[in-house]
């Protein structure tokens, strides 16, 4: 498992949806780690085009476009990350960088 790869999950924690997406943006030394949760990032098909919010899609193994929403940071099962879709690009992730920031508030 690594930082960036995105994850369908299913029935993720009272979500009302059969299956959601997650992007994973632990540190990989928490990814690595013997703990059995990591922070991912849920992904919806719709979003705003906040700073926060990331756009996604088929060039990144999804059905439609999407948006990785970095205000809504969860606590995933590592062994709820089963079902892997892809890995984003070098870019990509350089963007979810720049979103977790403006997220946390990270200078």
């Amino acid at each position: 498992m690594k930082r960036g790869e995105v994850y369908r999950v299913h029935k993720p924690g009272g979500d009302p949806r059969e299956y959601r997406l997650f992007v994973v943006v632990s540190r990989q030394a928490l990814i690595d780690s013997k703990f059995s949760s990591i922070v991912c990032a849920p992904v919806f098909s719709s979003g705003q085009g906040l700073t926060t919010q990331v756009a996604i899609g088929p060039e990144h193994g999804l059905k439609h476009p999407s948006w990785i929403m970095c205000d809504n940071l969860v606590s995933v099962r590592k062994s709820d990350l089963t079902r892997y879709v892809s890995l984003l690009p070098p870019p990509t992730l350089a963007e979810v960088n720049r979103a977790l920031k403006m997220a946390l508030d990270l200078a």
